[in-house]
């Protein structure tokens, strides 16, 4: 595994990018490169039964904070060094990103295909980069900007990492943090 991962945010030749494409997990899933910006996804390249460990997150690397890492505990993020990073975000996710065991878990049964997408809440506080949810999910959040702004009820609907479940406890049950008081 490369020591840092490129990902294209804007892909104008998604046929060469595809070319030139060396998956990090062959068999598991793939990326489906799509061209402009930030269209590309993983898909589950065979099916996966929910609760099923799909893979061992392994070579990543700490980095600073920005949309392209994950948060691991309080103050760390890493790079995850793999075709991790198109995991998209969905208020209905397929997977669970577990932090803690460092494995990416089928949340439900996944079939050969189907895009794979975590809820990105589930591991980050407060996004690098917030952005408005077109997931479509019949309880979507509408605006991802991390844990700290959704409320108890909303998180508790997900698979969430020990640090994200300990600092939902220290702000208690109903002070999520509106938007516009960021």
């Amino acid at each position: 595994m490369p020591a840092t991962y490129v990902k294209e945010d804007t892909i104008t030749d998604a046929e060469a990018v595809k070319k030139a494409y060396k998956p990090s997990h062959p068999g598991l899933f793939e990326i489906v490169y799509a061209e402009g910006s930030f269209n590309s996804q993983l898909v589950a390249s065979k099916d996966f039964n929910k609760d099923e460990v799909i893979c061992v997150i392994e070579g990543t690397t700490p980095g600073p904070k920005k949309y392209t890492t994950v948060q691991v505990s309080r103050d760390l993020h890493i790079e995850l060094n793999s075709d991790l990073v198109f995991l998209n975000h969905s208020c209905d996710p397929s997977v669970s990103l577990d932090t803690d065991k460092m494995q990416l878990i089928a949340a439900k049964d996944i079939k050969k295909g189907d895009p794979l997408t975590f809820f990105y809440p589930s591991s980050e506080w407060e996004m690098d980069q917030p952005f408005p949810c077109w997931c479509g999910a019949q309880k979507c959040s509408k605006s991802i900007q991390g844990a700290k702004f959704l409320s108890t009820e909303t998180m508790d609907r997900y698979f969430v990492a020990s640090h994200i479940a300990e600092l939902l406890k220290e702000r208690g049950p109903d002070a999520a943090v509106a938007p516009s008081q960021k």
